[in-house]
């Protein structure tokens, strides 16, 4: 199973990606996760990309593709994938997905978890406290919320029509979200 997961910050990507990684079999790539490693490591593409994340900025497109290339091409030879936190905007969804077709790694299916903007807020404010400097600031969460909302929203468009898109609440508990998620992938 090849997966995408859609959602404003604080939606549960992160939360959902490994517990459906484990269910489907897949490996569960975190691109918010790769980028917070190479900088805490302080390696090129962690300088190139502080500034981007501290403020709450997309990281551009080139550099995201080429950082979730190799993890991808792995996963797709051992079970799958299950993506989270990107694609971010449409032009790495159409670039993405011009790079994935004759490697036979599109996504079968796109998860959108949604969450109402009051509900981010108090799980990134609550996040924060675990040293998330990206969610640390009220001024940064909004920003955020406001590129989400004109930079990814569209997205669900772009995969409702190609006919992957599939919408979960996921403002209940973690295993409940789970759950409604399996059933309705189960049902495509």
């Amino acid at each position: 199973m090849r997966l995408i997961l859609l959602g404003a910050p604080g939606s549960g990507k992160g939360t959902q990606g490994p517990l459906l990684a484990a269910r489907l079999g897949a490996t569960h790539i975190s691109s918010g996760e790769l980028l917070r490693d190479h900088l805490a490591d302080a390696t090129e593409i962690g300088k190139l990309v502080s500034d981007y994340v501290q403020s709450g900025d997309l990281v551009p497109d080139e550099i995201v593709l080429e950082l979730l290339r190799e993890p991808i091409a792995r996963a797709v030879t051992s079970g799958g994938y299950v993506l989270d936190g990107f694609p971010r905007t449409l032009r790495q969804a159409e670039m993405a997905f011009q790079q994935a077709l004759p490697l036979g790694a599109t996504a079968d299916a796109v998860v959108y978890m949604a969450v109402p903007d009051d509900v981010v807020r108090e799980r990134l404010q609550g996040r924060s406290s675990a040293g998330r400097l990206d969610d640390a600031d009220t001024a940064v969460i909004e920003r955020r919320l406001r590129i989400f909302h004109s930079e990814t929203e569209p997205l669900l468009e772009y995969y409702r029509n190609r006919g992957l898109l599939v919408t979960i609440d996921a403002t209940s508990s973690p295993q409940d979200v789970l759950d409604a998620t399996l059933a309705a992938l189960s049902a495509r």
